[in-house]
């Protein structure tokens, strides 16, 4: 309970600090909302002039795609201490003032810059979603909008697991590698769309080594009430958002690693 009311008073003074301005605060959240929808535009075009991609329709590819979007707007506004460890902490030696703390270093990374403007790409997600729900004509009963909770929680923990790499991987190179980027935005792309239509080597690598399908894919099927055509029996959905919690604790372990790695800049 301490270490989550402390985290609560740091995301808060993060939060306050971005009030005292306001109009900043909305443009940039109004930005990431009008940027994200420009991809949602894209995805209607495709649609719209096909009709279909190997028989998956608009409504249903609308329930990925927001999905995806708000597992990671959420990720992303917990997690964006990772994302600058090498460049704000590590070389400018502030890192040390976080180990000095009598709390864990992640649970301060997590509150260090909890950005209000995600909400805007939470909120497009959501609005797709239920755009989503009307043209796929799902029935929301209690256990697929559970298992769409569950879904979100695993793939809230697979994109924060990616975070922790990256910033893991910032006490060997100091720098945000683009490889990041690769999984965490890109991941965002591949799992707009369904498994089945990648190639088969793709699917294996969103299935087993980054579990994107796990969160995304598997969970989704029970919900739009659609059999797998990969083969995958219903049950699969119900359990493989878990993959997300596997991956961040397999992420959590690297960072231990890089932490017993790190040596103060002395400064």
């Amino acid at each position: 309970m301490g270490s989550l009311a402390l985290f609560c008073r740091l995301a808060l003074a993060s939060l306050s600090g971005q009030a005292r301005y306001p109009a900043s605060a909305l443009m940039l959240t109004a930005g990431q909302f009008l940027v994200t929808g420009i991809e949602a535009i894209s995805v209607w075009a495709l649609f719209h002039r096909f009709g279909d991609v190997q028989g998956w329709r608009i409504g249903e590819v609308a329930v990925f795609y927001g999905l995806v979007n708000c597992m990671f707007a959420i990720a992303d506004a917990l997690g964006r201490g990772f994302d600058v460890l090498g460049t704000q902490f590590l070389r400018t030696g502030a890192f040390d003032r976080l180990l000095l703390r009598p709390r864990p270093v992640w649970l301060q990374l997590m509150g260090h810059d909890v950005r209000f403007s995600r909400l805007g790409r939470l909120l497009q997600g959501l609005a797709v979603l239920w755009f989503g729900t009307v043209h796929a004509g799902i029935a929301w009963t209690a256990e697929s909008a559970a298992l769409a909770v569950f879904a979100v929680a695993g793939g809230v923990a697979l994109f924060l697991g990616i975070l922790v790499l990256q910033g893991a991987l910032s006490f060997w190179t100091v720098e945000s590698l683009e490889v990041a980027n690769v999984l965490t935005y890109g991941g965002v792309e591949a799992g707009q769309y369904p498994l089945a239509l990648y190639a088969q080597w793709f699917r294996r690598l969103l299935t087993f080594a980054v579990p994107l399908a796990c969160v995304a894919y598997y969970p989704v099927l029970p919900i739009l009430g659609k059999a797998d055509p990969l083969g995958a029996p219903a049950w699969v959905g119900w359990v493989s958002p878990l993959a997300g919690f596997a991956f961040l604790a397999a992420a959590s372990l690297f960072w231990r690693l890089g932490m017993r790695r790190y040596a103060s800049t002395g400064s």
